[in-house]
């Protein structure tokens, strides 16, 4: 089962990428951008995701993502761990994210 070291060991794989604490727990910036956090619980993690495309994700897979009240006028959607598939599922959403907060011309190999 996959968990917040998970998370942790596949972000920093990114270029660029540092772990920063805020609001109390672990989150990831690529060139001073963040791009996840895992929250207290260490159940879940929260991504850049467009507000267009976040509601049909939700919609699509409602036991895998969701939006907590206090985020819903944001950019972020959050992920069970528990509901995703596998390490290769993990790293795609995380790169997704990490993708959309790199600067212009920032690539990954």
């Amino acid at each position: 089962m996959l968990d917040a070291e998970d998370v942790r060991r596949i972000a920093l794989s990114f270029p660029r990428t540092v772990e920063k604490q805020r609001w109390g727990h672990p989150t990831f910036d690529v060139a001073g951008r963040m791009f996840v956090t895992v929250p207290d619980d260490q159940t879940s993690f929260a991504v850049k995701c467009p507000r267009l495309e976040r509601a049909e994700l939700i919609a699509a897979e409602p036991e895998k993502f969701w939006v907590p009240p206090h985020e819903a006028g944001s950019s972020w959607v959050r992920a069970r761990l528990g509901a995703l598939e596998d390490e290769s599922e993990l790293r795609d959403i995380l790169f997704d994210s990490w993708r959309q907060a790199a600067p212009d011309g920032l690539e990954y190999e």
